[in-house]
């Protein structure tokens, strides 16, 4: 049988009765993933259940079951979701900053912003790792994949700050993404569990210290020198701007 003969024998399955089908089934799936979040923020993946989920979401348990398979299947879907809310609210909005600090200090501020909402809900990536910590399986590989694939971008971004001449050279990235990592730990922990007023001040000075500590002093103490002798030679009389490009 020719090709095209074949192609328009599909079409019209494939486009009124396939398509809509699977795009309600997406639609559904999308809506109980968004409601399991919402009970994994405040009880954690551990507390996620297809029961719950189906009282929650007015599903019955077999209709909750047949998206996801398991318990287990549903717990990584969340992962997942909150790992793309996180990279959409954190990650891409600071890729419109100049490569180097700017893009660094954004990507701690959005950090900041995500960190200082949920502590009035909870963050998977904290919580989780409490949960999994000391487990094995897919679920934990899962929410570890996120956390390492969030701070390979931030190793990076201070990475970027090295080869522009504006960290020390001789600074190990992972030692100071360690530090502020444990920025935003204690800050969770600290306005989350301990009430203490006054922290989100606290982990932004901290990360000043940090970039104070490693900044290459070349960039403070020659930058403006040099923007200065640079200005002369062109004999420009407008102020020196101090935007990073």
């Amino acid at each position: 049988m020719p090709a095209s003969s074949v192609s328009v024998n599909r079409r019209p399955r494939s486009r009124s009765a396939v398509g809509p089908a699977v795009h309600k089934g997406q639609q559904t799936k999308a809506a109980i993933v968004d409601a399991a979040l919402g009970l994994a923020t405040h009880i954690g993946l551990e507390g996620l259940s297809i029961g719950a989920l189906a009282d929650v979401t007015g599903m019955s348990k077999s209709g909750v079951f047949a998206h996801f398979g398991s318990r287990e299947e549903l717990q990584i879907s969340v992962i997942r979701e909150y790992h793309t809310r996180f990279e959409q609210e954190v990650f891409y909005p600071a890729m419109s900053a100049a490569r180097g600090l700017p893009r660094l200090r954004a990507l701690f501020d959005n950090w900041m912003k995500r960190t200082s909402i949920e502590i009035d809900s909870g963050c998977i990536y904290i919580s989780g790792a409490v949960e999994f910590d000391d487990r094995t399986g897919p679920v934990r590989d899962a929410l570890a994949s996120s956390v390492m694939t969030w701070h390979d971008a931030m190793r990076r971004a201070i990475e970027q700050c090295q080869e522009l001449g504006e960290i020390q050279a001789d600074v190990n990235p992972a030692q100071m993404l360690f530090e502020i990592h444990g920025l935003i730990l204690a800050l969770h922990y600290e306005a989350r569990f301990l009430r203490n007023t006054g922290s989100p001040e606290r982990a932004v000075n901290g990360f000043q210290s940090i970039l104070s500590r490693y900044g290459a002093p070349t960039v403070a103490s020659h930058k403006p020198a040099a923007r200065a002798r640079a200005a002369g030679r062109r004999k420009v009389s407008a102020p020196i701007t101090t935007s990073e490009e």
